[in-house]
């Protein structure tokens, strides 16, 4: 061990030497060599034990015996340098000084001080006089631990001032909303970090407490009006929300309060949470439309979903995209033995493929690169891998699209889902999960009508076991939710594109209202819903407030720093074909009963027999193949009598069938 310590010793002073001669440049003030640090504290010692000298010459004493005077000093320095060494005092960033050095520099003088006592104490025993004053080599102590830890700070200060002036005028001025621990630690993580983002002005105590008082030399402001006032007053353009006892609803009011008067609004996780505390701008970040959702969190059952997934094979269809994507990220969690991910899209599932790599190494994952169209691919892949439950997302969703080719809306939205439920039956799969949309109720699209048809037969099969009561049969269910921000061809990424390239924002008409919630959110709820289910349920999910698209358009347009209608244009296009104005969630017949989660409940639909259903959806798939789109949109009107044209070229055959 001693052996080791005097190679470090030897390691630290030789690379001492070879630093000297790296062109060490004085504009990097921040990064200042050991050595030289080691050397800037020797001088200060050295100058804190001449001070001594000096103090106690004028009272006429001797701090060092004249006798030994050349000993004494060289044995005075040599105990600081080891002490340095031991202690490793120098090793620090100087700009970076804080408490910790303050106490190394403690240690080390105290160290000194306690070997110069002993010292002093063998030369008694040895009947020679002491080398050092005892009152000055305390005095001594003192001003050198003084001299050391003040010159470490006055480096700080003026690298903070002088050093950082240049950025000064490129930092964003903030408030900080908060004065709690996670608040004060916000803001002395942004005063250190460098180059800096921000330049905090003061805290904002939301109880009005405290204003008299000072956290990091900065004030803590009432808000006597409102906080935009306060911030107009203070000249800063931001406002950073750091205090975490705020309520959903406090949040909203705040956000919306300052983007509506042109402030930017930064959030950020608690600081616990941080991985790197030093890269602080990084986990502040801009408020999204998401954070803006008045909704509560989730509570999951998850010993009841951990239950039905738990050591099992699980297929995805669909799973490439947005919805079937973050199914498969939530069923990781659970630990099934298998996931079988369905898709035709090859870039997607690939891509989706190397980010779940490694999450569960315990988790066997398998590509497969199908349609669900394709009865005999999928056949195959039922047979070999058996799975025991089923999400089915496969579907085309874009409405407009469909209005175009109605045919492949029934290919992939009915044939596929057909396919994939009869093999689930066939295999006997213990669940099997459709998702479906609010555009299946009361459907004014081709699409809408198309999920509508694959409610039923869903149902229809369901019902077929149970009246034949079947010992052992598949668990047919049906999930109903509206719009997720962020998905694949939703309204936010669109609008987020439009933004970046200075609008305009494109919107089909000024009152067209939306349910949404977020992905992460939806997909969850799939997997309660999946696990509550017991076969022929229809679950809606509880979408919460209903959003006009013009409202989140103008605040996608604040929340990016900008003014509607003056920076950011917003234009009305028209209604497209098939859409609707709003989204409804439940038929006009059918009765809506709830469920032991408060965000699901069941829908019940009117379904009839299987045989009727089958029939009537073979016939469908006939015309389908043939291209007479007229005749198969009819043929879909008498499936689905409430399935009304919007906005369509179909419109002429609600007139056809009054």
């Amino acid at each position: 061990m001693k052996n080791t310590t005097n190679k470090n010793f030897i390691s630290d002073f030789f690379k001492f030497s070879t630093e000297i001669n790296t062109g060490f440049s004085f504009k990097n003030l921040g990064y200042l060599p050991r050595w030289f640090i080691l050397l800037l504290d020797i001088f200060i010692v050295v100058m804190a034990g001449g001070l001594t000298l000096l103090l106690f010459d004028g009272l006429k004493l001797h701090y060092i015996h004249t006798r030994h005077f050349s000993i004494a000093v060289a044995l005075y320095i040599s105990i600081n340098v080891f002490f340095f060494w031991i202690y490793r005092t120098y090793s620090g960033i100087i700009r970076h000084s804080s408490y910790i050095d303050a106490l190394k520099l403690i240690f080390s003088q105290f160290s000194t001080f306690v070997v110069i006592i002993l010292i002093n104490f063998i030369f008694i025993l040895l009947h020679h006089p002491k080398l050092f004053l005892t009152t000055g080599v305390f005095i001594n102590a003192i001003l050198s631990f003084s001299f050391l830890f003040f010159y470490r700070m006055v480096v700080k200060q003026t690298f903070e001032k002088l050093f950082s002036r240049a950025s000064t005028t490129k930092k964003i001025g903030a408030l900080i909303y908060g004065s709690d621990a996670n608040a004060i630690a916000v803001a002395s993580a942004i005063q250190s970090e460098s180059p800096g983002r921000f330049k905090t002005v003061g805290f904002i105590d939301k109880n009005n407490e405290n204003s008299t008082k000072r956290i990091l030399n900065l004030p803590i402001f009432q808000i006597k009006k409102s906080i935009p006032v306060l911030m107009r007053y203070k000249k800063v353009q931001a406002l950073i929300i750091a205090d975490k006892s705020l309520t959903n609803e406090e949040r909203l009011s705040i956000v919306e309060e300052c983007i509506e008067y042109g402030f930017k609004v930064y959030t950020l996780p608690v600081v616990s949470d941080w991985d790197d505390k030093k890269e602080i701008s990084k986990n502040i970040k801009n408020f999204e439309i998401q954070d803006l959702l008045e909704r509560k969190p989730i509570v999951l059952d998850t010993v009841l979903i951990s239950s039905k997934l738990d050591k099992k094979t699980i297929l995805v269809s669909g799973a490439a995209g947005s919805i079937g994507s973050e199914i498969v990220r939530q069923v990781l969690l659970f630990n099934p033995r298998r996931i079988i991910l369905l898709d035709q899209a090859e870039t997607p599932l690939h891509s989706l493929s190397l980010e779940i790599l490694g999450v569960n190494k315990e988790v066997e994952i398998l590509n497969m690169i199908a349609d669900v169209r394709d009865y005999d691919v999928l056949d195959r892949i039922f047979k070999i891998y058996l799975p025991d439950v089923v999400y089915h997302a496969a579907a085309y969703k874009h409405v407009p699209m469909m209005e175009e080719n109605p045919s492949q809306a029934i290919f992939t939205n009915v044939l596929g889902t057909k396919n994939v439920a009869d093999l689930s039956n066939k295999y006997n799969v213990d669940r099997f999960v459709m998702i479906s949309t609010d555009k299946a109720v009361n459907p004014s699209s081709i699409m809408g009508a198309s999920k509508r048809i694959s409610e039923m037969y869903v149902q229809s099969k369901h019902y077929k076991h149970k009246k034949n009561n079947t010992e052992r049969y598949t668990k047919f269910i049906t999930t109903r939710f509206g719009n997720v921000l962020g998905s694949n061809g939703s309204v936010v990424p669109l609008f987020t594109k439009q933004i970046q390239e200075g609008g305009p924002i494109t919107i089909t008409h000024p009152e067209i209202i939306r349910y949404f919630m977020t992905i992460p959110e939806a997909c969850q709820l799939v997997l309660e819903a999946g696990s509550m289910g017991n076969g022929g349920e229809i679950y809606i999910f509880d979408m919460g407030k209903p959003v006009k698209i013009i409202d989140l358009a103008k605040k996608m347009i604040r929340l990016a720093g900008f003014i509607p209608d003056k920076d950011i244009q917003i234009k009305i296009v028209g209604l497209r074909p098939g859409e609707k104005l709003y989204e409804e969630l439940l038929n006009d017949s059918a009765k809506n009963l709830a469920t032991h989660h408060e965000k699901i409940t069941i829908a019940e639909e009117v379904c009839d027999e299987y045989t009727i259903v089958n029939q009537n959806i073979e016939e469908l798939i006939q015309m389908a193949r043939k291209g007479k789109q007229d005749e198969l949109v009819l043929k879909m009107k008498k499936l689905v009598p409430e399935y009304k044209s919007l906005n369509s070229v179909f419109e002429k055959l609600d007139v056809q069938e009054i």
